[in-house]
């Protein structure tokens, strides 16, 4: 059995309509089963950036608390609805990732760090961090290495982040024509289990409108949920994400939630 672990976090978000991550949040959780999903009390206020180059450090390491509390009590397979991105890092640094490959489908790789983030923002970090580089209050200890990260759909790549990249392996979105591709990259890694994360700007916004940032020829959702659960078919799946969904209005959130439902049933 799954179960679904509402995580409404806004104050990781470098857009300036991060709160609409709350709505998008709960409009995701009203779609799902009510007795197998958990929504967490996630800080409502801003936070402070505790002296570091991360904004609202305070709220983000409190979240983090707040996730591996019930994640170490879980039994069952879990799936992580945010929220912006760095939800992923906590649902990880509270579970083992010794023996974990972490597919990571994103539009940005999310590989700055607080010296090169033109933001302070932490989801703009986060697979930085799970890769154990960055503010050690939130990198992973020890971190997932370069070689079991396979990076799908970036496609806005900054500069200060194409060093991180050594090692990484790229899929790109028109690889995506091929559902075994995706499976073949992680078992490749040589990992036993992975964690998939999605941040929904991966998708296409000529047929996905709910990012805060969108970003052009990003992948089908066809294609992406096909991979998915290839991937599943031939490797066992620790858990996954879905993170970024902001939709501008009720009315907004109703026309993509189709897309979403489709991308958590093929990791659920």
């Amino acid at each position: 059995m799954t179960r679904f672990l509402i995580v409404p976090q806004w104050q990781g978000s470098p857009s300036a309509r991060a709160m609409l991550l709350t709505d998008g949040a709960a409009a995701i959780a009203g779609d799902l089963p009510r007795r197998d999903s958990t929504m967490l009390d996630v800080p409502l206020e801003a936070g402070d950036s505790l002296g570091t180059g991360i904004r609202r450090l305070s709220a983000l390491l409190r979240t983090r608390e707040l996730v591996a509390e019930h994640l170490g009590a879980a039994s069952e397979q879990t799936v992580i609805v945010g929220g912006d991105c760095s939800v992923s890092v906590f649902a990880l640094s509270a579970v083992d990732t010794s023996d974990l490959a972490v597919l990571w489908c994103d539009a940005h790789p999310d590989l700055n760090d607080a010296s090169t983030s033109p933001s302070g923002a932490f989801a703009g970090m986060a697979l930085r961090a799970v890769m154990g580089e960055g503010e050690p209050q939130l990198a992973l200890s020890p971190g997932v290495p370069a070689e079991r990260v396979v990076l799908l759909g970036a496609r806005v790549i900054d500069d200060t982040e194409r060093d991180a990249l050594d090692g990484v392996t790229q899929i790109s979105p028109d690889s995506l024509g091929d559902p075994g591709v995706v499976a073949a990259a992680v078992r490749a890694t040589g990992a036993s289990r992975v964690w998939v994360h999605i941040d929904v700007d991966v998708l296409d916004p000529a047929e996905f409108e709910g990012v805060s940032e969108a970003a052009p020829f990003g992948v089908t959702e066809n294609h992406l949920a096909a991979a998915l659960r290839r991937l599943r078919e031939e490797v066992p799946l620790a858990g996954a994400t879905i993170a970024g969904f902001a939709p501008r209005s009720p009315a907004d959130a109703v026309l993509d939630l189709g897309a979403i439902l489709r991308l958590i049933g093929a990791v659920a």
